[in-house]
């Protein structure tokens, strides 16, 4: 259908991709990847974002020929928002939606539905909830999905079974650009000094400043590394609502000249080399798109064994418990002189380099071929 559609038209399918907005967080990361490499002469991404600033990629999207459209926050308990939603969907025709929403998705797509969407997709990008009331509207949104979704696609196992349950759903990897990150040490030296690293022991962390990447513990391990290795560093990569608190402890616990804060990059690929060691402390993930970038970059990780075992495609990576600092500093101790190597043949065997995965996508949105 969706081929016929092209097919007459002679235009792109336009797939309507809908998020919170255009940060660089793992899922945005995510959707550019893809955006960037898929065929952009048959295939076109629109974003329905639910801000009303702009964000990181919105000046990419559009040179790459997106359209970004604007909603409130959501808010499926308030009836502007329903509306509001009502008549996007009224306004603009689209043969496919894809949800990036995790357990709100049904919420989109029951609109989509209305509208007569043929083909509408709900993503389950995480693998728990945040605590608070948040959580009880969560639950029990999640449960329009299976009536409101024709496709259920998950970036992980762990991800699909949280959002989805009992239902079936296929797999979409967050696929990297994995010649972006192959080790170089040249780039590696000029990083570090441009960040005035110098001999030091660099730990490096790649996540938005929120609850679920549990900052105040990475802090906690830390301290009693920095106390074994005075010249240490930490570069915390990402920006968020808990930046100030974040902050106030490394000021709390005198690691000022410790800790580097860099905030949103668009260079993390160039900063990963500049690491010794990448630390991925989160509460909860569904499949972190940095552990895979860092692993590519032939960094040895640490993370959290809470977060997915399937984020492990080398033998660089080790899990541990996240409530041990000093088992984790203990760890990081152990891996101060791990030697690089390239790691891009293991990134593509395991299915995560985004020249092949995105050929599944292709041929998933044109054809509704299984991914």
């Amino acid at each position: 259908m969706i081929m016929t559609e092209t097919s007459i038209n002679s235009q792109p399918v336009r797939i309507l991709q809908v998020v919170t907005y255009m940060g660089r967080g793992g899922i945005e990361t995510m959707l550019m990847n893809y955006y960037r490499n898929i065929d952009r002469t048959k295939i076109q991404f629109d974003f329905l974002v639910h801000r009303d600033f702009e964000a990181d990629f919105d000046v990419e999207i559009e040179f790459l020929g997106g359209h970004i459209y604007r909603i409130p926050p959501m808010n499926p308990m308030s009836s502007i928002y329903r509306k509001v939603l009502k008549n996007f969907f009224d306004e603009h025709r689209y043969s496919v939606v894809h949800c990036h929403l995790n357990y709100m998705s049904g919420v989109i797509l029951y609109y989509a539905k209305k509208a007569g969407v043929p083909v509408r997709i709900a993503h389950a990008h995480t693998a728990n909830m945040d605590p608070g009331w948040k959580q009880w509207v969560r639950k029990s949104a999640k449960y329009l999905i299976p009536f409101t979704a024709t496709h259920l696609v998950a970036c992980s196992k762990k991800a699909g079974d949280s959002v989805f349950g009992k239902h079936n759903y296929c797999l979409l990897a967050n696929a990297i650009e994995t010649q972006k990150y192959s080790f170089s040490s040249d780039i590696r030296e000029k990083v570090r000094g441009q960040l005035k690293l110098d001999t030091s022991f660099a730990i490096m962390h790649v996540g938005r400043m929120m609850y679920p990447k549990n900052h105040f513990f990475l802090l906690d391990v830390f301290r009693k590394v920095h106390e074994t290795i005075p010249d240490a560093k930490l570069v915390l990569i990402g920006d968020g609502e808990l930046r100030h608190e974040i902050e106030k402890k490394i000021s709390q616990d005198m690691l000022q000249d410790a800790v580097i804060l860099l905030g949103t990059r668009n260079d993390v690929p160039e900063l990963l080399q500049a690491a010794d060691l990448f630390v991925f402390p989160s509460r909860f993930e569904g499949m972190p798109v940095t552990l895979i970038e860092a692993q590519a970059t032939g960094l040895p990780c640490i993370k959290s064994d809470t977060v997915t075992d399937e984020a492990i495609v080398t033998d660089l990576v080790t899990s541990l418990p996240i409530d041990d600092p000093k088992c984790w500093a203990e760890e990081i101790l152990k891996k101060r002189d791990v030697p690089r190597f390239d790691q891009s043949q293991a990134i593509i065997s395991s299915g995560y380099d985004i020249h092949s995965a995105v050929k599944k996508l292709e041929q998933f949105y044109l054809n509704g071929d299984p991914l």
